[in-house]
């Protein structure tokens, strides 16, 4: 009788893995600070480039920013365990505001600030800030009017001094520049910690424990109304210890240019973990512009470029992208289309053979870079330290042989403490794994394989098809710049596949040249059925630029609609 082998994977125990530190933020963020010192942490232009200050901070000046933040943060009654927002751009403030939080045994809530009224009116009434500190103007949205006209409280206050029956537990709210009705200016914000010994601060780090609740993320929402993520400090701790594993980079070496927002787990994580853990400098861009982005990465020499497929894009189109020195960009990888431009040589491959979400606090499978292709084998990497994965049967929860196609579940250390307001009895099945509701399959060789989320699954005619798969086929024509394939519903077979894409400026393309080239590939079942073509800004997108399926699906639907009346 032949035995089947279950789909089941055990990273190496977390006790034997090198490399790791303090495991809890404030301990962390002491280390960084002590290791490296006077060396250059964070460059950030103030107004833009040529237009404004020039901000450099040593690790030693961001801790003592980190701490006066936490000074102020004690002034204003946050104890242990309280959530503090913090509603900013890529900044020196943001790091000061979310490790000072730490130092003064707070929870760093990280807001999104793409947010819509509506969604930052759920963020304030769902995480339960008692503190919020803000950026007042973000291009051309005015936070500050934002919450005044979310809750008038806000606005007819004194500064510092609120009593919100829409947000009870926040009292207080300081914004970067002067004060605005209850919304406090950032220097009396800071001046109000003048009292606090520093004793007091380190008294309370010193009682942060792994375990303890440490930061308080939400996901993007693509599918809807953001969750409010809730992670340990071991959680993320742990991931940024390992960054500078994963990333294989040299003591100093990252200079990291970012313009994606830190208040995601994933930005946080790579850029924080990457960059300071390993004693390089992060250069910060509050909003994402391509031609300011390719000025600070020659003038501020930068070895790593943090941006999404989308932005490199917006980069190459630039009118300086010609005219940049860009030798400085060593760690970028050499089949990226950034690794073309003419004064870059790279040799250096990014670990994108790895698997994470927001609930892990990023990766739980991986391989470091430079790791070749024919070990990674197409797969998303191997399970982490103390990483457990199995793969179940979506609708019995059985765990499936090994090879056969499920729904990806884990647990291990960085896994979330809870989603805020779900019993965790609604979130872990019973031996306590996450069922993160992406659909994969494991080898012989301990290999992850993602094959998307299972509820985008379209079901046509009786098959499954995976829309990852047709996107990955159709975004290799070069006159494709965006593929997202739907399921749209139809009378006898289901659904029908449809492929929604986004031509690149000035080329040819036409539906039945997209299914004369997927059916060169995929089994017919697989080819679109109707293929639509979009411009870019016709797709609603999250801030971290994920297509809205549920919306876009809709849209299709629409558009088959119309064409057939």
């Amino acid at each position: 009788m032949t035995s089947v082998t279950p789909s089941i994977l055990h990273g190496p125990p977390l006790a034997e893995e090198s490399g790791l530190g303090e495991l809890t933020l404030s301990g962390w963020f002491r280390s960084v600070c002590e290791i490296w010192g006077e060396r250059e942490a964070l460059v950030y232009h103030d107004g833009g480039l040529g237009q404004g200050e020039r901000i450099s901070w040593s690790y030693a000046q961001l801790w003592d920013q980190a701490n006066e933040v936490a000074k102020a943060l004690v002034a204003c009654g946050v104890g242990k365990g309280t959530r503090v927002g913090i509603l900013m751009t890529n900044r020196p403030e943001f790091l000061a505001a979310t490790f000072g939080t730490a130092l003064a045994g707070g929870v760093a809530t990280t807001l999104s600030t793409f947010s819509t009224p509506a969604e930052l009116d759920h963020l304030l009434a769902a995480s339960g800030v008692s503190v919020l500190l803000m950026e007042r103007q973000i291009l051309k949205k005015d936070f500050s009017a934002i919450l005044s006209d979310l809750d008038p409280a806000i606005a007819q206050g004194r500064a510092g001094e609120i009593t919100s029956l829409r947000y009870p537990f926040l009292s207080h709210v300081a914004a970067l520049g002067e004060a605005d009705g209850a919304i406090e200016g950032w220097t009396a914000f800071l001046a109000r910690g003048r009292g606090v010994e520093q004793a007091q601060v380190d008294a309370r780090a010193s009682t942060n424990r792994p375990a303890d609740p440490g930061v308080l993320f939400f996901s993007s929402g693509s599918t809807a109304l953001p969750k409010g993520v809730l992670s340990a400090h071991r959680g993320v701790t742990l991931q940024l210890w390992r960054w500078p594993k994963w990333y294989q980079a040299r003591p100093g070496d990252l200079r990291m240019w970012s313009a994606n927002g830190l208040f995601w787990s994933g930005n946080f994580s790579m850029a924080l973990g990457g960059a300071l853990t390993s004693g390089g400098a992060l250069i910060l861009q509050s909003t994402f512009d391509a031609q300011e982005a390719l000025r600070l990465m020659e003038r501020e020499r930068a070895t790593f470029l943090n941006a999404w497929p989308h932005q490199w894009e917006q980069i190459i189109a630039a009118p300086n992208w010609a005219d940049a020195d860009l030798s400085s960009l060593s760690y970028i990888d050499f089949n990226s289309p950034i690794a073309q431009h003419p004064t870059i040589q790279s040799t250096w491959r990014e670990p994108y053979a790895a698997f994470g979400n927001t609930e892990t606090f990023t990766l739980f499978t991986a391989y470091p870079a430079n790791t070749p292709d024919e070990v990674t084998a197409g797969s998303v990497g191997v399970p982490c330290h103390g990483v457990t994965v199995k793969i179940v049967d979506p609708l019995t929860g059985d765990i499936v042989p090994q090879g056969q196609r499920g729904e990806i579940c884990v647990k291990g250390p960085t896994l979330m403490l809870g989603y805020i307001g779900i019993p965790l009895t609604d979130t872990l099945d019973a031996d306590g794994f996450l069922r993160t509701g992406d659909g994969g399959h494991v080898d012989g060789a301990g290999r992850m394989f993602w094959h998307g989320r299972l509820n985008d699954i379209i079901k046509t005619g009786g098959a499954n098809v995976s829309p990852v798969e047709v996107d990955t086929l159709l975004r290799t024509m070069a006159q494709v710049k965006i593929s997202q394939t739907v399921g749209v519903p139809h009378d006898t077979l289901g659904e029908l596949v449809v492929s929604c894409i986004v031509p690149h400026e000035n080329t040819n393309l036409d539906a039945d040249a997209v299914k004369a080239f997927a059916k060169e590939k995929l089994a017919s079942f697989k080819v679109p059925r109707a293929v639509l073509f979009f411009a870019e800004e016709d797709l609603a997108t999250t801030g971290t630029n994920k297509i809205k399926t549920a919306d876009l699906r809709k849209l299709a639907a629409e558009r088959l609609e119309a064409l057939v009346a």
